[in-house]
Formats: structure tokens, sequence, C-alpha cells
């Protein structure tokens, strides 16, 4: 198997069983694969851990500093250094994964193959929408003069930073929905070359809501799109997202974040008149919107373009309709700029989310 000098090198991806969940992602971070690679004292492999392997668990409530053992798949599809390329990325389609592994006859681990090291570029031919056409209220004064999603951090515009974060993932086709202030953003960006990307726009005369403005697209593009609020900044690899959805054939797929709160009160539990218990300010917690979506052609095509529709009820229509609406848990930093002290929490680490 000839070596990709650009590709990181598969011992980055090692893992030992035992491992916590939080080494695993730690681990995704660092090698800057998809993969992790469970093997045994000898160097036989295991097992393998994606980062869909992860959320799955993070969805059934498994904790960062559990173990990975029960989140492993112990039955990988690997292959010997004796498949061809051409061969390995037929493998790589039908099953839908990124890597697959390099053994010996005894499950010795020889190498990894990459799907970027098999395909020219890695490149995304997938449609990205931002909607940055929302006035940011909330902000103000800071956005009397200036769109949200142009507000800096670290010296650059919010959607510099959403649009750099997919361009270096491969996508390069991407549409603005603006609105307010909206003639700022285009001569920012222009046509996107600039910027090395295609860039244009959505023009809604009146607010159309948080997927009102996806109904202006013509023609619908013929791959699941990737969807974006202008005014999240997260540290998200949209290219796992996409694939994500791909692999749970859903129609819909949200980016959510799970969020804990503290009551300010302590709390009594009744039953009719009688006290039957008490809870000194619980924590509560739950999935919350991410704001960043993949969704199918067809659902665009639910969406009448002369009434506006949330993301939410976006959703509520998909299930409606007996299809398949999934969440993609976050791990990565993630923040949501709707309030002044949330743009100063982006500002303190940029170079995390950005």
């Amino acid at each position: 198997m000839a070596k990709d000098r650009n590709q990181p090198s598969w011992r980055a991806a090692v893992l030992a069983p035992g491992a916590t969940v939080e080494d695993g992602i730690r681990n995704l971070d660092t090698s800057h694969l998809q993969i992790a690679l469970v093997l045994d004292d000898a160097g036989r492999l295991l097992g393998t851990l994606t980062d869909g392997d992860i959320r799955r668990g993070l969805l059934r409530g498994v904790g960062l500093q559990d173990t990975i053992d029960g989140l492993i798949n112990n039955d990988p599809l690997v292959v010997s250094s004796s498949v061809s390329s051409e061969a390995v990325r037929r493998l790589m389609e039908e099953n839908r994964v990124h890597e697959i592994p390099v053994v010996d006859s005894g499950q010795q681990i020889l190498g990894l193959h990459s799907w970027s090291a098999v395909v020219r570029g890695g490149e995304r031919s997938n449609l990205m929408v931002i909607m940055a056409g929302g006035e940011g209220r909330r902000l103000r004064p800071l956005t009397e003069e200036c769109p949200k999603p142009m507000l800096p951090i670290g010296g650059r515009p919010i959607l510099e930073l959403i649009v750099e974060r997919a361009i270096a993932e491969g996508f390069r086709r991407f549409v603005f929905a603006i609105r307010y202030l909206g003639h700022q953003i285009e001569q920012h960006f222009g046509d996107g070359s600039g910027f090395g990307a295609e860039i244009s726009y959505l023009r809604e005369k009146e607010p159309m809501g948080t997927a009102g403005a996806l109904a202006l697209l013509d023609p619908l593009p013929a791959e699941p799109l990737l969807v974006s609020n202008g005014d999240v900044v997260s540290a998200i690899r949209y290219g796992e997202m996409l694939d994500y959805h791909s692999r749970q054939e859903a129609k819909a797929t949200m980016a959510v974040r799970w969020h804990e709160w503290q009551h300010q009160f302590g709390v009594v539990h009744t039953d009719g008149a009688e006290i039957t218990g008490f809870e000194e300010k619980p924590v509560g917690h739950n999935y919350v919107n991410a704001g960043i979506y993949v969704l199918e052609p067809a659902v665009v095509g639910l969406m009448d373009p002369m009434i506006p529709c949330d993301m939410p009820r976006l959703f509520e229509r998909v299930r409606d309709l007996g299809d398949r609406t999934v969440a993609f848990p976050l791990h990565e930093p993630w923040v949501d700029i709707g309030r002044q002290d949330d743009y100063l929490l982006a500002q303190e680490y940029p170079d995390t989310v950005g």
C-alpha cells in the first residue's frame, strides 16, 4: 500500500481498550482522521471507534468518563494489503465509510486507507445554505449598522469563519439567504471567488422564518444540502454531519447540543395536598437545537415560498409524513450568538470555534 505523505499516520489513531469516551473524542480531534483503532498490547485490531459511534452513545446517555468498550465496532470492515485502491474505493462507497484498516492474517494492523487518499481532494459537491437575514435585535446597538453575521470574532466576520471551516472540508458551493443590511454581506463576499468558493444569494423581501428562505432555491439541488444559521460558530465537522445523515438514511438531520441548567429555587414535589419530597435547586438537562441541519431536497419542496416557516415546524412536517428525522449530537465547542453575553463568550476562544 503506497503511503500518501499528506495523510495522517494511522498510529495517531490508536486507542487502548478501556479508554474513556473523552479520550476517544480527543483522539479523533488530534489525529485528523474519522476513525480510532482499538489495539491490544500485541498490536492486533480489536475494533474501531468512529465519530458516529460516539454520537450515538451520547444520545443513549453515555458519559464522557465512561469507557469506549460498549461503543466499539468489534467486527469492522478490513482489507488485506493486496486489495487494490479501486476495490477499496468501491467498498467505501458501498458501506458508506471513509476509512478501512489494513490488517494481516493475524489481525495485526498494517495501515489505514482513507477516502481522501483514494478520491481526488475529498471535495464535496453538496450545496451549503447559510441563513444570514436576521436583524439581531437582541444584539443592538451592535447590529444597528452591521448585520449580525458580519460581527467580528477575533477580527473576522462570523460568516467568514463559517465559510472558511466549510471550505476546509471540501465544500465550495454556498448560498446566503440575506435581508437585513444584506448589501454589506454581498459587498464583502461578492461571488465568492476571492474565497475560493462559489457564492450566490437568496434575497428575502420579508422575514421568512429560520427555514422559509430555502423555498426560494431554484432549482432545487439534487443532493442533500447543508444548512447553517449565520450566527452559529462551532468547531463542528460539517462533512461528518453530512455522512451521519446519509448513514442514518434520514430525510432531515438537526445538530443538537446538550444543555444543563440549575433551578433557582428548591423544588417541592406534591401529590394533591401532600408533600412527597424535596430537591434543593435540582439540575435539569436536555438537548437544544444547535442551528445546523442537513436536509434532503424533497424536504425543501414541502415549503410554500409565500409562507414563512421555521426549522422546527419543517421537521414536524417531515415527521408527520412518516419520514425519518434524526439528531446529530455536538460534542465540539459551539456558541449561538443571540445575545451580547454570547457574543462576548465567543470572543474568548475564536480559534477553538472558528
